[in-house]
C-alpha cells in the first residue's frame, strides 16, 4: 500500500528566508530577523502566492520558534494560523520547520541540554494543534548551526571549542531526531531535511591538501553519521559528552521515511591548499555532484537539494546557475541516484549573508527570485519553466 505521506519523486520548490540567530552588534548581542529585514512579516500572504506563481505546489516553510514561545510553556499560535491559512489560500503544501538558527530569549544557547525538553513540548504542542502537516523540517542545518554557534563562536553561545562544537552538535541533533520520533508516531510524518554540504577540493596533489579535504569532510559529516547511526568518522569526537544521551541518539537514528536535505551554494565548493580559481557555474556543479555521489555511497539515502542560489555569484549567472544544477541532478536520476527535488533559497533577496549575519547593516543580498522591491529577475521565469516541466531531463548535446 503506497505511504500517503511519502514525499514525490521530485519538487520544484522554494524557501522564505527567516533565519533568527542571536550575533553581536557593538558589543551587543543582536536578533537578526529575517523576516523583519524582508518585510515578510508584513506581505506573508503575498509573497507565499508570488511562490505558487512560478509553479510551486511545496515551499519550505516556518515561523520563529521565539515568537511561538514567548515565554516558557506559553504559546502564541496567531502566526502558525496565518501562514497556514496563506499556505492553504496560495494551494502550497508547507515542509514546517520550527527552528532556523535561534533560539527564545529564554534559552542562553545550543551547549545548554536544557532546551531540547523545551523544544520537544513545544513540538507536541504543535502537534495537537495542527493534524495536517505531514512533511517536517524539525531543526534547520543542525550541523551548520552547530558549527556557527560553538565551533566558529559567531553566532548564539559564541563558544569556540570542539568541546562546545560537540556538545552543542548532540543536542542539536538529539532535538531534532526527537521531534522526528513524536511525527512518526503521531502521523508517520517524513523528515525533510536541509543541512549545509561542504564539497572541499584539493588545490594540488600534496599529501597535506588531501589529508586536509578528508579532515573537512569527515568533520561536515559527522551530523549525518549521528542522524543515520553511523559511527562518526572523526575517532573520539564525542568522547567527552554523556554516554547516555549517545546511546538515546542512536536509538532514534532514522533510516527511512526521509529525504535528506543538501544545501549546495557556489560558496560550498572550498578550495583547499590553494587560491580559489575562477570556477565557472558548469565547473562547480560538477564538482557539487561529485560530492554528491561520494555522500550517496556512504548513507544510501534518498536526498533532495534543500537550498540552493547564486549566494557568491553575481546576478547575471542566476540563470546559469539554475540550468546547470537542473542539468546535474538530472544526470545523477539518470545515474540511479535518488535526487528528489530542488529548492531555490530564497523566493526574495536576504540581508548580510554576505558576512554570515555576523555584520547586522541590512545589506542586500542578492539570491532572490525576487528582489527586495518584489520584483521577478529573469531567474524566476526560468525556474517556472522548469517547474511545470516536472523532473528535470537530461540535456541533449
Amino acid at each position: 500500500m503506497a505511504d500517503p505521506n511519502a514525499f514525490p519523486d521530485f519538487v520544484w520548490s522554494i524557501g522564505e528566508e527567516g533565519s533568527d540567530p542571536i550575533v553581536m552588534r557593538q558589543g551587543e548581542r543582536y536578533r537578526q530577523d529575517q523576516f523583519a529585514e524582508s518585510g515578510h512579516d508584513e506581505h506573508m500572504e503575498d509573497d507565499l502566492v508570488a511562490i505558487a506563481d512560478l509553479g510551486v505546489q511545496v515551499v519550505r516553510y516556518g515561523t520563529p520558534w521565539r515568537l511561538a514561545e514567548p515565554e516558557p510553556g506559553v504559546y502564541d499560535w496567531s502566526l502558525w494560523d496565518r501562514a497556514f491559512a496563506a499556505c492553504a489560500a496560495a494551494g502550497l503544501e508547507p515542509i514546517v520547520e520550527f527552528l532556523h538558527f535561534g533560539l527564545p530569549d529564554h534559552h542562553p544557547g545550543f551547549v545548554d541540554r536544557a532546551w531540547i525538553d523545551s523544544f520537544v513540548r513545544y513540538v507536541t504542542a504543535f502537534l495537537d494543534r495542527y493534524p495536517a502537516p505531514r512533511w517536517f523540517t524539525p531543526i534547520n542545518e543542525p550541523g551548520i548551526t552547530a558549527r556557527l554557534s560553538a565551533r566558529f563562536g559567531i553566532w548564539n553561545d559564541m563558544a569556540a571549542t570542539s568541546e562546545a562544537h560537540a556538545q552543542a552538535l548532540a543536542n542539536i541533533v538529539q532535538a531534532n531526531l526527537e521531534a522526528m520520533a513524536l511525527i512518526r508516531t503521531d502521523r508517520n510524518g517524513w523528515w525533510v531535511g536541509s543541512e549545509g554540504f561542504d564539497i572541499p577540493v584539493a588545490m594540488n596533489d600534496s599529501p597535506e591538501a588531501a589529508a586536509d579535504v578528508d579532515r573537512i569532510r569527515t568533520l561536515g559529516w559527522l551530523v549525518w553519521d549521528l542522524h543515520f547511526g553511523h559511527e562518526p568518522a572523526v575517532d573520539g569526537y564525542f568522547d567527552g559528552l554523556d554516554t547516555a544521551q549517545l546511546a538515546r541518539i542512536r536509538s532514534l537514528a532514522q533510516h527511512d521515511r526521509l529525504v535528506a536535505g543538501l544545501d549546495i551554494y557556489p560558496i560550498s565548493v572550498m578550495p583547499v591548499g590553494g587560491d580559489r580559481p575562477a570556477w565557472t557555474p558548469r565547473e562547480l556543479i560538477s564538482l557539487a555532484m561529485a560530492e554528491i555521489e561520494r555522500w550517496h555511497d556512504r548513507y544510501e539515502q534518498p536526498f533532495w537539494i534543500a537550498e540552493t542560489s547564486n549566494l557568491t555569484l553575481p546576478l547575471d549567472q542566476q540563470v546559469s546557475w539554475l540550468n546547470e544544477f537542473s542539468a546535474g541532478l538530472a544526470q545523477l536520476r539518470v545515474d540511479g541516484r535518488p535526487a528528489r527535488g530542488l529548492c531555490w533559497y530564497s523566493r526574495g533577496d536576504q540581508f548580510d549573508w554576505q558576512t554570515a549575519l555576523t555584520e547586522p547593516t541590512g545589506a542586500v543580498t542578492e539570491v532572490g527570485l525576487y528582489d527586495t522591491k518584489r520584483r521577478a529577475r529573469p531567474v524566476a521565469a526560468r525556474f517556472k519553466e522548469l517547474a511545470d516541466g516536472g523532473a528535470p531531463q537530461p540535456q541533449v548535446n
